[in-house]
């Protein structure tokens, strides 16, 4: 080979390198937000089209698991062409966006006015409490108050919903773990979590106390997690109208730190903190009571409502 073949190959390969690089780079970014519609066990896939119609997804995938979540599968959701899914008709039940969670972490004390208004010091760590995964519901199904209630309020919060396997994941990294974003509300016994002994968890694990949706909005949908509209209505009262740059913890701070003393996994739901307005911190304080509806709302992620209902 001479050496001007040689020269020549060798700047065609670089270009090509370079080429390569560019478009790696500038990857298309994945805009999907995704629900699950349905009865209750028979939901099916789907997602939100521009005109906000819902187009079916189940001729492509079962339902929306955590095995669905991955950059890759959300990528090939992505490919789909829109048109050529069905328009569901009607105004369908909408349930909780992914399916099969395994854990639900939680983040307390995590607005600067909220630990204001409850009078606490603002934490120097992420205060970490767990919900547990009986308590998931629909983002429109009741809460049903639990035998004994006497303090039942309600925490109108940003759901982080992880993507990937997730263990030691530095601050830098932390968005690449996550599928993206939920509305959710982090239903609240404030006497079992303060007066029953203990940690936080037997307040926080009634069954529907979890409830998330309607979508699941893909990260790359949204453009600054830390610039968004967090409200709750009671009764249509306002209560809650804060904003995501309020957290004193961000959302790439929490994935990292909690990835430090826990295994994260695709599906895990983290519920990252609540801004002032709760009904404990009125004066006097407001809790929730049978028939009160509750509506809770997230810049971008839908809203969603619960009814409250009487114990069984």
């Amino acid at each position: 080979m001479t050496h001007s073949n040689l020269l020549l190959r060798t700047l065609v390969a670089g270009l090509l390198a370079s080429s390569l690089s560019i478009c790696a780079n500038n990857a298309v970014a994945t805009e999907l937000t995704l629900v699950r519609f349905g009865p209750p066990g028979e939901e099916k896939p789907g997602l939100i089209d521009d005109q906000q119609q819902i187009r079916d997804l189940s001729a492509h995938l079962d339902d929306i698991t955590p095995d669905q979540l991955s950059d890759e599968s959300l990528a090939r959701i992505a490919q789909i062409p829109v048109n050529s899914l069905p328009v569901v008709s009607g105004n369908p039940r909408l349930a909780e966006p992914v399916t099969g969670v395994q854990k639900i972490i939680a983040i307390g004390f995590n607005y600067v006015d909220h630990a204001a208004e409850m009078a606490v010091e603002l934490p120097t760590e992420p205060l970490v409490f767990m919900k547990s995964v009986t308590a998931i519901s629909g983002p429109f199904e009741p809460v049903l108050q639990p035998r004994g209630v006497t303090k039942l309020d309600y925490e109108a919060e940003l759901v982080v919903v992880i993507g990937k396997k997730a263990q030691y994941v530095s601050e830098a990294d932390a968005f690449d773990y996550i599928a993206g974003y939920s509305t959710g509300n982090d239903v609240s016994e404030r006497a079992f979590q303060r007066e029953r002994g203990g940690q936080f968890v037997k307040g926080k694990s009634a069954d529907t106390f979890a409830p998330f949706g309607p979508w699941l909005v893909t990260r790359d949908s949204i453009e600054d997690v830390q610039n968004l509209a967090v409200w709750s209505e009671i009764n249509g009262e306002m209560r809650q109208q804060g904003n995501t740059s309020q957290m004193v913890f961000g959302v790439a701070h929490i994935v990292s730190y909690l990835s430090q003393f826990m295994t994260l996994m695709p599906g895990d739901l983290i519920y990252t903190g609540t801004p002032q307005g709760v009904g404990d911190a009125m004066i006097p304080p407001q809790y929730l009571q049978p028939g009160d509806v509750v509506r809770i709302g997230v810049e971008g992620m839908g809203d969603m409502q619960q009814v409250i209902l009487p114990p069984k």
